[in-house]
């Protein structure tokens, strides 16, 4: 039985990987043309999907590249008031590390065979057992599985569905190497994630392991076309950096301060996600792991829910390797439970942060009492 993986991400890779420890044959296709054709994003908050890495034998290797202190919190008004301030002890359980994304994929695709993913190869279409591929070539499959994300071609042999736009639009600017370039804006970030909220606007800075600051602008309540009204003139970095302070009036000159100090990198990005709770007719040969079953908010459960994903289906397969579409039923069935309960939850934060007294909310979240 062969077992094609459209895309390379981390649900695909902990597949692969898990596939891999099954004994079972399993092939990676992936559109990029190589595993360092494109920056791999930001930081990772990594929970429940501890488990998958434990799974994919991994879990000691992980702890060897994530940072504890990513954990810290510091919460802030845009008059400068601070709400709260978390600093994680040195010695403190790793239950919810950051890693940067880059290195926890490369972490998955060293784990793997030589030869198991095969670069550039951009899927377009599946039938009668075989992918198509842009370049023409084609290949032999008996099980599929769309790891391919947001913008799946997969998803469609199983649903109509499609991403809706959910009135956030963010722009993505970032200080490189800040400890030396910027010591003073260093210290105020601190070692893990900087949030400010308020007046329908939110800046989050997150610092990477490799020094950067990756600096997020939320526009909340905001039309799928609002980069095109929004006067931003992506093409010019510093004008763009200037109107995005323009945007921010009465806004603490710290904060501002953080948007002057960033580099050329200016990113519009308008997010979608997929209904809550979206299932589909368990159908033989054909499954889906990752945003491409559960696109939700950016809000801490994409990334852990397709690492299980990606590794709970390859032990449903290794466990039942002579009735293929029995395991995906039954992985289908947990998925959509787990999932949908982390897609409703990922909603409701969605809905805080876009409501008026955002900042306010968000601290009654982290301090119930």
């Amino acid at each position: 039985m062969t077992i094609a993986i459209v895309g390379a991400g981390l649900g695909g890779l902990a597949l692969a990987r898990v596939l891999h420890l099954g004994g079972i044959d399993a092939v990676v296709y992936e559109r990029e043309p190589s595993r360092d054709a494109r920056g791999q994003g930001g930081m990772l908050d990594i929970h429940s999907g501890q488990r998958a890495l434990r799974e994919a034998g991994l879990i000691d290797e992980f702890y060897a590249i994530a940072r504890g202190e990513g954990q810290d919190m510091r919460l802030l008004e845009p008059d400068g008031t601070l709400l709260l301030q978390e600093d994680t002890p040195d010695d403190a359980p790793l239950d919810r590390p950051e890693v940067d994304r880059a290195d926890l994929r490369d972490l998955l695709l060293n784990s793997l065979p030589d030869g198991m993913v095969r670069w550039g190869h951009a899927f377009t279409s599946a039938g009668e057992g075989l992918l198509h591929f842009a370049d023409g070539s084609s290949a032999a499959y008996d099980l599929l599985v769309g790891a391919d994300g947001a913008q799946s071609r997969v998803r469609p042999l199983l649903t109509d569905a499609r991403p809706a736009h959910i009135g956030q639009n963010v722009v993505e600017i970032g200080i490189p190497d800040i400890d030396r370039t910027h010591p003073d804006l260093a210290a105020m970030v601190g070692r893990g994630n900087y949030w400010v909220l308020g007046n329908g606007i939110s800046l989050g800075a997150q610092r990477n392991g490799d020094g950067r600051v990756r600096i997020g602008l939320s526009f909340y309540n905001t039309a799928e076309d609002w980069f095109a009204t929004s006067r931003i003139p992506f093409d010019d970095p510093a004008a763009a950096r200037a109107r995005l302070i323009d945007l921010l009036p009465g806004w603490d000159p710290r904060f501002t301060a953080l948007i002057a100090a960033c580099d050329d990198t200016v990113v519009p990005r308008a997010l979608t996600t997929l209904p809550v709770g979206l299932t589909w007719p368990s159908t033989p040969g054909v499954t889906l792991i990752g945003d491409a079953a559960h696109l939700m908010p950016p809000v801490g459960q994409g990334a852990n829910m397709a690492l299980l994903d990606g590794a709970l289906l390859g032990r449903a397969l290794a466990a039942c390797p002579e009735d293929f579409p029995a395991a995906v039923e039954a992985y289908e069935r947990e998925m959509f439970e787990r999932a949908g309960a982390a897609a409703r939850m990922s909603a409701d934060m969605q809905e805080l942060l876009m409501s008026p007294d955002a900042a306010q909310k968000l601290l009654a979240f982290f301090r119930p009492d």
